[in-house]
């Protein structure tokens, strides 16, 4: 192992946006031999793993925002324009990350599970009965990540 991969793999330890910088520098360099490979590798694995993270973070309050828009009634006179606000952050954030479509697709395939745990917090939120709440998810995508749209 070179001097300078040894180097890299302490920077690496010691202060991150340092070695980024430095390894952004040896890319563009087409220095390849004194990559820390290792390191690479684990900071792109989880940069695909953050964002999918956010895809399901965002969708899981935006499905919690519109069954509370929808199914809280009793709350709805008071809260409504905040959850409408809410809804719309969500929607906002969530148009950016599924411009990738492999975001789009993994949201598609994660919607089923993202909308029990948004229904498991409306439950705990409001208090009311479970099965107030629909076991399946009552909205489409295309419902999901319309601006226009807001149940009732």
């Amino acid at each position: 192992m070179t001097q300078l991969k040894l180097k890299m793999q302490q920077i690496y330890n010691e202060d991150l946006v340092l070695w980024l910088d430095k390894t952004v520098e040896q890319l563009r360099d087409r220095d390849i031999e004194n990559l820390d490979w290792e390191h690479l590798i684990e900071e792109i694995e989880g940069l695909g793993s953050e964002q999918r993270h956010k895809v399901t973070s965002y969708l899981k309050q935006l499905l919690l925002h519109l069954l509370l828009y929808q199914y809280w009634l009793s709350e709805k006179e008071l809260c409504a324009r905040g959850w409408r606000t809410e809804i719309t952050n969500f929607r906002d954030e969530l148009e950016e990350l599924l411009q990738s479509k492999t975001l789009y697709n993994y949201s598609l395939q994660k919607l089923d599970e993202v909308y029990l745990k948004a229904r498991r917090l409306a439950i705990q939120k409001t208090e009311l009965f479970s099965d107030t709440f629909p076991q399946k998810c009552p909205f489409t995508v295309e419902q999901i990540l319309d601006f226009e749209f807001f149940p009732e």
